[in-house]
């Protein structure tokens, strides 16, 4: 008896020997197989960017493959330890595992994301394009083959494999990769070293630590640390612009970008000059922003590209198109705003174009916009040629007003609101109502040929918590005004949606005689067409919504999503609408280099 249980030890010490070996060279099938992940992303392009990805494909798909192993393979050695049928077992469970990558990889291609459920319901929709000729048939016979040659070939050999005492080392190299890449990151992270950082998302399952957040918290500015070449992978614009402005035709243009302004707040007792103007312009009732927070919507404003490519490297040294096409034009470009908004703005180079203006904001916001509507007067007065400004006010995402301001009496909300939310709402009527008088101070001033667009960058939820307020994707907190004023031209209601990746487009053809077609630059169409399209995306790249006619899917960055109402008071027990979400996330990848 003692014999027979010592010869069952030695069998399951020899299975689990070679079970370990066997996952190791599954680790490198899976690197193999990982590379079509980087013809996705591309390939590095400096000795750093090599150096990292190869100690980090070294180390995660090493982990995935012990992973595998340990939840799938393990327990079954000690269940049935009978060579013959792990080894076969072992064969189907990796095929089942390299395929499943080999999957994930032209869903990344595809889509940008990996493997989830909301990544499989919008590849199951789309098989048919994504699974094409007989290779879908064929690599898992092939793989299926490798697989069983490899388990065979192993138990054979294992006894030999041992002999040789590398088996601590090669343990030794694969734990020192996996913890050096993370080790790395962290200060890539910090230095902001886009030649590592761009393959965050590239592998699945892959988290790579980071210490952006600790390095903040004490007061470090890690952007100093380095800068690296990066490759560039953007076509932005996918054609050259083709530009003819009419030499006597240079209009000045006003855009006025108001913080946290909902449309549905816009009515004749909270906003008495503003509801009057908008009566005599153009009024866009249905408009929408492209993000819920600051960062998310200056950017749809002014790169009128849609928030899955706001974190793009190439973006980073790339300002908008419209900015760079009026500095061709020798607009003088000028933005007036404040150094909280100016530091949290995505990418880098948004207001690279600009002279920048920041008022102090020691004293609040509401004062702030008062001097930086100062500012801009004084600095209108003093221009010979024609200009173009950016003019951001920010009190209403503070609620806040001068000291002693006396503004509009209380009301009762159209909405049940909580204690806290009632006191919220009728402090931001006071705030719109102050922004009100601000906006009639500053347009009463201007010469009537200026050309004016009024909107939100963002819309508002009334709410002290930061995190919530930056996850809501409500109709509240997206949906803003826009009201343009143009030159010559009467009021009118434009009732079908419009959204901020409209305005960019309007302003490239009307004031810049721009004849592309707004695809090759925008996600967006001229204000004045209405948009074909049965979607609009709004947020950025980590968490998103699709608005459709009658509901709102609101997606993280790992692929899990819920659905709503159209006015997000309820949630749907219901899939997504897969065939109209492929065209949403084709778009995200559309300026990319494939």
């Amino acid at each position: 008896m003692e014999r027979k249980k010592q010869l069952v030890r030695d069998q399951v010490s020899r299975l689990v020997n070679w079970g370990h070996w066997f996952a190791f060279f599954n680790g490198l099938l899976a690197m193999v197989a990982g590379v079509r992940y980087l013809s996705t992303v591309g390939f590095p392009d400096s000795v750093i960017g090599w150096g990292y990805l190869a100690i980090s494909t070294l180390g995660h798909f090493s982990f995935l493959a012990f992973i595998v192993y340990l939840v799938f393979i393990f327990p079954v050695t000690l269940l049935l330890p009978y060579s013959r049928i792990l080894r076969g077992y072992a064969a189907i469970v990796a095929t089942i595992g390299i395929c499943a990558l080999l999957y994930d990889a032209v869903i990344y291609r595809e889509y940008g994301m990996h493997m989830s459920p909301f990544a499989f319901d919008l590849a199951f929709a789309d098989l048919n394009s994504l699974l094409q000729g007989v290779s879908i048939f064929v690599t898992p016979l092939v793989v299926l083959v490798i697989e069983l040659v490899l388990a065979n070939a192993l138990w054979k050999r294992i006894d030999r494999i041992q002999r040789r005492n590398v088996g601590n080392k090669l343990v030794a190299v694969i734990s020192v990769c996996f913890i050096s890449s993370h080790l790395v990151h962290i200060w890539a992270d910090a230095a902001e070293v886009t030649a590592i950082t761009r393959f965050d998302d590239a592998y699945p399952i892959s988290y790579p630590a980071t210490a952006k957040t600790f390095m903040e918290n004490h007061g470090i500015d890690g952007s100093s640390l380095s800068s690296l070449p990066f490759e560039k992978r953007l076509h932005y614009p996918q054609h050259p612009l083709q530009c003819k402005m009419p030499q006597q035709q240079h209009p000045n243009v006003l855009v006025v970008a108001i913080d946290s302004f909902r449309s549905d707040l816009v009515d004749a007792q909270t906003m008495p000059f503003f509801h009057e103007f908008s009566q005599r312009n153009m009024s866009f009732t249905n408009h929408f922003s492209g993000g819920n927070q600051f960062y998310s919507g200056m950017f749809s404003l002014l790169y009128s590209l849609q928030g899955s490519y706001i974190d793009s490297v190439d973006l980073d040294f790339t300002s908008p198109l419209l900015t760079q096409t009026l500095k061709n034009e020798q607009y003088q470009l000028d933005m007036f705003s404040v150094a909280s908004n100016v530091n949290s703005a995505k990418p880098k180079a948004i207001f690279n174009d600009f002279n920048v203006h920041l008022a102090d904001e020691s004293m609040g916001s509401a004062m702030a916009d008062i001097s930086n509507i100062d500012s801009f007067n004084q600095w209108r007065r003093q221009q010979q040629g024609h200009w173009f400004a950016l003019l951001n006010l920010r009190s209403p995402e503070d609620y806040d007003t001068p000291v002693g301001f006396l503004g509009v009496e209380t009301i009762k909300s159209a909405k049940d609101l909580k204690p806290a939310q009632k006191v919220l709402f009728n402090q931001y009527r006071q705030s719109l109502n102050f922004v009100d008088q601000q906006l009639k101070r500053l347009i009463e001033a201007l010469p009537n040929n200026t050309i004016i667009i009024v909107t939100g960058v963002n819309g508002k939820v009334f709410t002290s918590n930061s995190d919530e307020a930056r996850h809501n994707l409500s109709p509240q907190n997206v949906k803003v005004p826009l009201v343009i004023h143009w030159p010559e031209a009467g009021g009118s209601q434009v009732s079908y949606r419009s959204s901020h990746y409209g305005i960019v487009p309007t302003l490239m053809t009307q004031v810049l005689g721009c004849t592309n077609a707004p695809s090759d630059y925008s996600a967006g169409r001229h204000l004045l067409q209405p948009d074909a399209s049965t979607w609009l995306y709004v947020g950025d790249n980590r968490v998103f919504a699709i608005y459709q006619e009658n509901e709102i899917t609101v997606i993280d960055r790992h692929g899990k999503y819920r659905i709503y109402n159209e006015d997000y008071s309820q949630r749907l027990r219901k899939k997504m609408s897969a065939p109209e979400l492929l065209d949403v996330m084709r778009e995200g990848r559309r300026l990319y280099n494939h």
